[in-house]
C-alpha cells in the first residue's frame, strides 16, 4: 500500500539553524574592519592577504568584496582590484540629512510614547556612553552612541522608521568614529537634553534637539576634513600583469 506524506511535522521535531554561510561572516567582518578603522579608507585590498588574516579561502573573500562594492563600503578598480571607499563631502551630507530626517520624527514620538522602563534605560545609557568618553574608551563610546539612538528609534513604534534608521545605522557609524574623540563631551551633553526632553514628554523639543545635533555632528565631520587639509590620493597599485605563456 502506497504511503502519502501530508507534508505534517512530527509532534516534537525542532530544526536546527544552520550556521551562518562563510561568505556572510567574511562580509561582516570585513564591513565592520572598515567601520573601526582597521581597513582605512582608500586602503588597497588584497584579497590573499584578507583570506591570511580571516583564516579563509579566497572565493569568499572575493565574493565579499562584491557584495560591498554593490552597498559602497568599497570600491573595485579593473586592473587594480579593490580600495576601500573613500567618502565624498555630500555623501556625509545627504546621509545626515537623512537621519535628521528620521531620527528628529523618532524623538517625536519617543517623547509620545515613552515609559518608565524606557526613560530609565535610555538614562543608563547616556550615563555609560558618557562614562566610555572620559576613561578615553572611543569604541565603547561610539557603541553606546548607536545603541541610544537606535532604541530613542525603537521608542518610537514606527517599525517602518526602525527599518529605515537600521539601513544608516552602519554607514552613521563608519563616518562617527573618527569624529567620536572630538565630538565626544558635547555629544554626552547633546544626549542629555535630548533625554531631559523626551522625560518632559516635549515632542517638538526632542524632536528639534535630535535635529540640531544631527546638524553639529555634521558640522564636525567637516570641520574635521578641513583641518586634515586636502586628501592625499592613495597611490595605485601596480596594474596586474598577464602571465606570459611561451608559445
Amino acid at each position: 500500500m502506497t504511503t502519502i506524506s501530508t507534508g505534517a511535522e512530527p509532534a516534537g521535531v525542532r530544526h536546527v539553524k544552520r550556521p551562518q554561510p562563510l561568505r556572510e561572516s567574511v562580509y561582516e567582518a570585513l564591513t565592520e574592519m572598515i567601520i573601526d578603522g582597521t581597513l582605512e579608507r582608500g586602503r588597497h585590498l588584497v584579497e590573499v592577504e584578507l583570506a591570511g588574516l580571516l583564516g579563509v579561502s579566497r572565493q569568499p573573500v572575493r565574493e565579499a568584496l562584491q557584495r560591498l562594492n554593490n552597498e559602497g563600503w568599497v570600491d573595485l578598480r579593473p586592473g587594480f582590484g579593490a580600495m576601500v571607499h573613500v567618502p565624498a563631502e555630500d555623501e556625509v551630507d545627504q546621509l545626515l540629512a537623512a537621519r535628521a530626517a528620521l531620527e528628529s520624527e523618532s524623538a517625536r514620538l519617543a517623547a509620545r510614547h515613552a515609559t518608565k522602563e524606557d526613560l530609565a534605560k535610555l538614562k543608563e545609557l547616556c550615563k555609560v556612553g558618557t562614562a566610555f568618553h572620559e576613561s578615553g574608551d572611543t569604541d565603547g563610546a561610539v557603541r553606546t552612541n548607536g545603541e541610544l539612538h537606535a532604541f530613542i528609534t525603537q521608542m518610537s513604534g514606527n517599525r517602518f522608521l526602525i527599518d529605515f534608521a537600521a539601513q544608516v545605522d552602519r554607514r552613521v557609524r563608519w563616518y562617527y568614529t573618527p569624529l567620536a574623540p572630538v565630538r565626544g563631551a558635547a555629544s554626552w551633553r547633546e544626549h542629555s537634553r535630548l533625554v531631559k526632553a523626551i522625560s518632559d514628554g516635549d515632542e517638538d523639543k526632542a524632536a528639534q534637539t535630535m535635529r540640531e545635533h544631527t546638524e553639529h555632528t555634521r558640522k564636525a565631520y567637516h570641520d574635521l576634513r578641513a583641518a586634515e587639509g586636502p586628501t592625499e590620493p592613495t597611490p595605485e597599485p601596480e596594474p596586474r600583469r598577464r602571465r606570459r605563456t611561451l608559445t
